[in-house]
């Protein structure tokens, strides 16, 4: 069902943020029509799972196998993409212009169409044509430098803060946006989604801070960077970790009766940071002392603002994920469930599909005959 049923998408096959936006698209009732390789790509190396059940990014979309370097592939891409509200891809600039895909092409048949173009530099800029992952792109935006800690260089959290956070959050909201006003005008536009941009943007709330006095220019010597011993992770007897985050005051005293601290006048104040380094090795001593279940047992669910640091199958098994069925079972492979969640559409996740899978009827959905789809497999195109 999903609040986007009827909604018609053409994404075409890449890694990454683009994927993923594809994936919650899909998620949430689009038509996503996945235009994939009908070769390897070779920049895909060790990326692609021998098991489709486990591309989890191409959950619940139809796939079209197309070589588009074959006289043909063009007009029947453009045939699909006559009958989509958006297009979808990932590639660096120039590349769709060069196959004859650009959106200036596609919006002659498709005025209303929205084009979406997921980049990491963006598609202007001097850095535009140069490769670059994640961590270059986080890095360039402000994003990187206040991770990790003092004496250490910064640590990037795996594609979260660029690729997913930056990028494919970023174009969701752009293409929804987009759709919304074509849908309102008649009229369709580009969507430049570059995760520098959105790596940029994430950053705002620290951003305004900074301007505002609250943030300093150093790694690992703010409230919320780790510095603070009442926000930061603590390793347990056991080797596992726990986290607090005790921001408000009454959630700071609240952590400290219940570790037994609320007397003890080195934690009274609680925002003096010349006393940080110290009450953080007190801290640090203290966690240790006890497992990671004991300390969950004393502290979750309470207002001491706690949590255990999980991996991800403690995280699936966690009894509030399981409650929440935050992590879902599809055809025999757990994996998260899409969000956010909807009272009267709710979102579905299914299996990916196999490489050309809804081949015929993607093509004869775009006006195609059979003889046409016939003649389109022997010359190679699809």
């Amino acid at each position: 069902m999903g609040p986007l049923q009827g909604l018609r998408i053409v994404e075409f096959a890449g890694i990454g943020p683009a994927p993923f936006c594809g994936m919650m698209l899909a998620d949430m009732g689009a038509e996503v029509i996945l235009i994939e390789r009908k070769h390897d790509n070779p920049n895909t190396a060790g990326l692609v799972a021998n098991d489709r059940r486990l591309e989890f990014l191409h959950r619940g979309k139809q796939s079209i196998a197309v070589d588009l370097k074959q006289a043909g592939a063009k007009q029947t891409v453009m045939k699909i993409i006559a009958g989509a509200d958006a297009v979808l891809e990932g590639f660096r600039p120039g590349v769709m212009e060069r196959l004859g895909l650009g959106p200036d092409e596609c919006r002659v048949e498709n005025p209303q169409l929205v084009y979406g173009r997921m980049t990491g530099w963006g598609q202007t800029g001097p850095l535009s044509q140069a490769a670059g992952h994640d961590i270059n792109y986080i890095a360039l935006s402000g994003a990187l430098f206040y991770s990790g800690r003092d004496n250490s260089a910064p640590l990037a959290p795996p594609t979260l803060v660029g690729d997913i956070g930056g990028g494919a959050m970023v174009m969701v909201a752009g293409l929804l946006a987009a759709l919304l006003s074509a849908h309102k005008t008649g009229e369709g536009q580009v969507v430049d989604a570059a995760i520098v941009d959105g790596a940029a943007y994430s950053t705002t709330l620290l951003y305004a801070l900074f301007k505002q006095g609250h943030w300093g220019s150093a790694r690992y010597a703010n409230a919320l960077d780790g510095a603070a011993h009442w926000y930061d992770c603590y390793e347990c007897a056991d080797g596992k970790f726990v986290s607090v985050g005790a921001l408000e005051p009454d959630f700071y005293q609240l952590l400290l009766q219940k570790l037994g601290l609320e007397n003890d006048d080195d934690y009274a104040r609680q925002l003096d940071q010349r006393s940080w380094p110290e009450l953080k090795r007190k801290f640090s001593a203290l966690f240790r002392q006890k497992p990671q279940q004991d300390w969950c047992a004393l502290l979750e669910g309470s207002d001491a603002c706690f949590a255990p640091v999980l991996d991800f199958e403690e995280a699936a098994q966690h009894p509030h994920n399981k409650a929440r069925d935050t992590f879902v079972d599809i055809d025999g492979v757990l994996q998260p469930a899409p969000a956010p969640r909807f009272s009267r559409t709710p979102s579905a996740a299914a299996v990916a599909p196999e490489i050309g899978e809804h081949c015929d009827a993607i093509l004869t959905a775009a006006g195609l005959s059979a003889a046409d789809i016939e003649a389109l497999r022997e010359q190679g195109v699809v």
